[in-house]
C-alpha cells in the first residue's frame, strides 16, 4: 500500500511539473487558433485563401478515410528510409573514425554530398526507378543519412587520449574500453544526428510525393492545393506534423531508456 501511494505521488509531481512547464505554450496554441479562426472573418479573407480551424477540423474529419491512408503510406516511406539510415550510417561512421583512409577519402565525399540539396536528386530517382515506394525511400535515407554518419564520426573521434589511455592501463582490452567507455561516450552526440535526422525524415518523404506520387500526404496536399482547398492542405500538414513528431517521439524515447546517465536526459526528465 505504502509503495502504491508512493508510486501515485510521484505520477502526480510529474504531471505537475509537466502543467507548470508547459502552460504558457498551451496558453499561446490555445490563443493562436481563436486568434486565426476570427482573424478569417474579421478581416474578411476569401476562404480559398485561407480557412477558419473549425472548418479545416470538419472538412478534414469528413475526410479522414483518405487522410489516413495516405498518412500510413508517408509513415512507410518515412520509416523504412529512416532505420536504413540508421543500420548503414552508424557503422560506417565508426569505421570513418577509427580509419585514416576512410578519413581522407569518404569523409570529404559524405561532407560534399550533404551541402548538396537531396531534393535535386528526386526527379532523377524517380525517372530510373518510377513512382513506387523505392524511390521516396531513397529520398528519406539521403535526408536522414548524412546528420547520423557525420555526427556519428564527431562522436566517435571525441574520446580525450587521456581516457583511452586511463582504460587501457587498468587491463582493458580494445574491445572493453569500447564497448564500456567509448560507445557510451559516443551515444549523446550519436542522439543529435538521430533527431535531426527524424526532424528531416517527413520533409524528404513528402518532397519526394511533391515530385512524382501517386499517393501519400504530399501528393494529397499538392492535390488538394491546387483544387483551392486550404481547409484540406492544412488537414494534410496536420497529419504530416503528427508523423514528424511521432518519430521524433521514439527516438527521444530511446535516448531516454540508452543514456538515462546524460545531462541532456536528467535535465529534461525533471
Amino acid at each position: 500500500m505504502a509503495s502504491a501511494s508512493s508510486e501515485q505521488r510521484r505520477l502526480l509531481d510529474q504531471a505537475a511539473g509537466f502543467v507548470s512547464q508547459s502552460w504558457l505554450f498551451v496558453v499561446f496554441f490555445i490563443g493562436f487558433f481563436v486568434f486565426w479562426e476570427y482573424a478569417v472573418v474579421l478581416f474578411d479573407i476569401p476562404r480559398y485563401i485561407l480557412t477558419p480551424p473549425s472548418l479545416i477540423v470538419k472538412n478534414g474529419w469528413a475526410d479522414l478515410p483518405r487522410l489516413l491512408e495516405y498518412t500510413w503510406v508517408t509513415g512507410v516511406e518515412t520509416v523504412l528510409g529512416y532505420v536504413v539510415a540508421v543500420v548503414v550510417a552508424l557503422p560506417l561512421g565508426l569505421a570513418i573514425a577509427f580509419s585514416s583512409f576512410l578519413r581522407k577519402t569518404i569523409y570529404p565525399f559524405f561532407v560534399c554530398l550533404e551541402m548538396t540539396p537531396k531534393i535535386a536528386f528526386a526527379p532523377l530517382f524517380i525517372s530510373w526507378l518510377g513512382f513506387g515506394l523505392l524511390p521516396k525511400v531513397i529520398i528519406v535515407f539521403l535526408v536522414c543519412f548524412f546528420p547520423i554518419v557525420l555526427n556519428a564520426i564527431l562522436a566517435f573521434n571525441s574520446l580525450s587520449e587521456e581516457l583511452t589511455r586511463f582504460s587501457r592501463s587498468t587491463g582493458a582490452g580494445v574491445w572493453r574500453t569500447f564497448i564500456k567507455i567509448r560507445l557510451p561516450a559516443a551515444m549523446p552526440q550519436c542522439f543529435v544526428g538521430f533527431k535531426y535526422a527524424a526532424i528531416n525524415a517527413t520533409v524528404g518523404a513528402a518532397i519526394a510525393e511533391f515530385i512524382g506520387s501517386d499517393q501519400g500526404l504530399g501528393f494529397y496536399i499538392q492535390i488538394v492545393t491546387g483544387n483551392m482547398r486550404p481547409d484540406l492542405a492544412f488537414a494534410g500538414i496536420f497529419f504530416l506534423t503528427l508523423l514528424g513528431l511521432a518519430l521524433f517521439g521514439v527516438v527521444t524515447l530511446a535516448e531516454r531508456l540508452l543514456i538515462p546517465w546524460h545531462i541532456s536526459v536528467r535535465r529534461t526528465s525533471h
